[in-house]
């Protein structure tokens, strides 16, 4: 016996008939062409509507026949279906839908092959959703049919279906279009709906509601019931339009897309297969641009993104159709691999897009075109993923930086962004790029990090964070310090949620990414220059204006150059609780880089009287590090205690001490309290304050803090006792 075809039957959205058009076709296929016909009920999202249409059902059901582990044969395969006199077998979904969803998509796929030499037509009715299920009939059909009614949204979704399933590579001649419920007189006709979609009607169904709902009533097809209807007199026409016409037997000779579950391997691991998938991708960049104009859509409107997103798509599909790309694109999944790279390389941030959604991906650095390293739970990676050109860095910096109000070029190669989601962006170019764009993307948690998430992640421990609560609400001014990546901006945004709820919280930064909790915050960001050179607001100026607006708190989101200045005179003169950020190894380093930085306002202020000016404005420092094994601790927690001769004297509340590492590589330690008690807290309980002794103890006695110079140990000698 030849093989048998299949035809699978699916709808752009519910509604549509679909299920009516399979089961009646079955029946009258098999009364026109006087051969046997297996009806299937692959419909997970509408579990036992075939057992109403053809008043059958079948021994075992289709999650059964996935199941099946011996050989598809005549004699086995009778366990499962029922057989209707006019020469349909059936076999349907689960009735219960949790059943239904729980088919086994793969084992249907073996016995869909064996039913073939079974049966010379097999029709299934596929549903209207792409699971794996419908995909795995897919896979085995001769053609698809897509029903779609007079409706405009239906045809909509249908347009889009059919842009899907070109997408994965199933030939366009495979899809036909089946126009259900049509009326005369109707304004959605079968022209215009073919012209919709870019496929014309292959067959239509006229609209019967009256025999429909008899044969239902009755639990019959309509093809039985009511022979004569117009439906059933449409759908005998169709059935002979297939049969007379050959059409399954033409369209089995197609080359369909196999083994849906298959992966593209990366184009990087065969390098003539790279470049021809490099080139292939560079051609339909160039036909985009020449046949779209991104610039004119809204990038503020999520509708009209939506809208682009589905044009491109068509258009992408549409001119790849026309290229020759036997040997580069060889699966359904090649094919939707270039079609995405491509639209978001056009639309969006090209091979970025997958890392930015990676929730473990916390660090993204862009070296040229070929080279994007990662960071992944603390480790350093190198993508598989590359851009198509030089070009389409710059593309993707100018996307980023475009609206935000910024700009880069040869005149200023450079810029400090931020992504949609709060994401700090750093883009240098060519010239002073030499390997092409360089974009460096620092991501921050969706979630707003709290002190008990830093606590969880072994930053610190409740007492530090309890300690620290009471220094924000006691208006303690703080400097945070640390290096790249350590975690200071996580950090300064913990230590700002503790600020109460009815101050007035004024930010100043380069690139806006402080995200606190209270409502009212002003949030201020600098400004670069104009093309001519004008317009500039640098965090100076922005801080001076904070004077201005009331403040009850300043927070600076770090301190590079002369605002330091302005800052620790905001910080000494009467807007204590304030915080800002410095780059430096440790607290005695930090006291320096403030000294230096305050230099830069050009001032001319004498070395020892800035020392006095940090020392008097300046209350704590949080030493905040990134270790080895790639996590972020607080090291030091140190209080500046005022002057002794030309030094600011420090002495450490907590620290961390390291012991060792373990197998898996990861530091050994353990965060001790030095057991001083800092100065300020004596002042919180002369103002009612209680605060808990136990913060500023291990094992030993509570001791009070004697201050430390130049970082020195502090003298036993020295030491306070145990009053209190």
């Amino acid at each position: 016996m030849a093989k048998g075809f299949i035809i699978t039957i699916i709808g752009g959205k519910g509604g549509q008939g679909k299920s009516q058009v399979a089961a009646n076709l079955a029946f009258a296929y098999a009364q026109e062409g006087r051969q046997k016909v297996m009806l299937l009920d692959f419909d997970s999202q509408a579990s036992g509507d075939q057992n109403f249409i053809t008043g059958l059902r079948s021994k075992k059901n289709i999650k059964d026949l996935g199941e099946f582990s011996g050989a598809i044969d005549p004699r086995t395969l009778q366990q499962f279906f029922v057989s209707h006199p006019a020469n349909v077998s059936y076999i349907g979904m689960p009735t219960d839908p949790v059943q239904s969803n729980s088919i086994n998509a793969e084992g249907l796929g073996k016995s869909l092959k064996a039913i073939t030499s079974i049966f010379p037509l097999t029709i299934i009715d596929g549903g209207s959703d792409l699971n794996d299920l419908t995909l795995k009939a897919l896979e085995y059909s001769t053609v698809i049919f897509l029903v779609v009614s007079p409706d405009i949204l239906a045809v909509n979704q249908t347009k889009r279906l059919y842009t899907d399933l070109v997408t994965m590579m199933f030939p366009k001649d495979m899809l036909q279009v089946v126009f259900n419920m049509a009326q005369k007189g109707h304004p959605v006709t079968a022209e215009i709906v073919g012209k919709t979609i870019g496929k014309p009607v292959i067959g239509s169904i006229l609209k019967d509601e009256q025999s429909a709902a008899a044969a239902l009533n009755s639990k019959k097809p309509m093809m039985i019931m009511a022979k004569n209807s117009p439906f059933s007199k449409s759908m005998v026409d169709f059935a002979r339009k297939l049969i007379n016409q050959s059409i399954l037997k033409k369209l089995d000779k197609l080359n369909k897309p196999t083994d849906v579950s298959s992966k593209k391997a990366s184009p990087g691991e065969d390098k003539k297969a790279a470049n021809a998938w490099l080139d292939l991708k560079k051609r339909i960049h160039k036909s985009l641009v020449d046949e779209m104009d991104f610039k004119k859509a809204d990038e503020n409107d999520p509708k009209a993104q939506v809208i682009l997103r589905e044009q491109t798509k068509k258009l992408v599909v549409e001119l790849l159709g026309k290229e020759d790309t036997k040997g580069t694109l060889n699966s359904r999944d090649d094919m939707a691999q270039i079609v995405k790279e491509i639209i978001d390389e056009a639309l969006g941030l090209g091979p970025l897009e997958d890392l930015l959604s990676d929730k473990l991906c916390t660090e993204i650095m862009v070296v040229g075109p070929t080279k994007i390293f990662y960071e992944h739970s603390g480790k350093i990676k190198k993508s598989d993923v590359i851009f198509t050109d030089g070009r389409q860095v710059i593309n993707v910096i100018e996307r980023i930086v475009a609206p935000i109000g910024r700009r880069i070029d040869e005149k200023t190669p450079y810029v400090d962004a931020r992504l949609t989601d709060g994401s700090r962006v750093h883009a240098i170019i060519p010239p002073c790029a030499l390997d092409g764009g360089t974009i460096t993307i620092r991501k921050f948690p969706e979630n707003r990090l709290t002190y008990k998430d830093l606590i969880n992640f072994g930053s610190l421990t409740q007492n530090m964070a309890d300690f620290m609560r009471i220094a924000v609400e006691g208006h303690r001014n703080i400097v945070i310090s640390g290096g790249t990546g350590s975690g200071k901006t996580s950090l300064i945004n913990m230590l700002g949620a503790f600020i109460p709820a009815n101050e007035r919280i004024i930010t100043c930064e380069d690139s806006a990414e402080l995200d606190l909790p209270q409502d009212h915050v002003v949030r201020l960001e600098s400004k670069p220059p104009s093309l001519e050179g004008e317009g500039e607001v640098d965090i100076r100026c922005l801080v001076k204006q904070t004077l201005r607006m009331r403040p009850d708190r300043i927070i600076v989101g770090e301190c590079r150059g002369g605002e330091t200045l302005d800052m620790l005179q905001a910080m000494g003169t009467g807007h204590d609780g304030s915080m800002t950020t410095v780059h430096s190894n440790n607290p005695r380093e930090c006291i320096g880089r403030l000294e230096t930085l305050v230099q830069y306002a050009g001032a001319g202020i004498s070395a020892k009287a800035i020392r006095e000016m940090i020392a008097a404005a300046v209350h704590m420092i949080i030493q905040q590090s990134r270790l080895d094994d790639g996590s972020r601790k607080i090291m030091f927690i140190t209080e500046i205690g005022g002057m002794q001769g030309d030094v600011v004297t420090l002495q450490d509340i907590y620290t961390f001490v390291q012991k060792g590492m373990d197998k898996q590589g990861k530091i050994v330690g353990e965060f001790q309290a030095s057991g001083f008690i800092p100065k300020f807290i004596e002042n919180l309980e002369k103002k009612g304050y209680k605060v808990p002794r136990g913060l500023f103890a291990n094992d030993a006695p509570v001791k009070k803090a004697p201050e430390k110079k130049d970082g020195a140990a502090p003298d036993p000698k020295k030491k306070a006792g145990g009053k209190k």
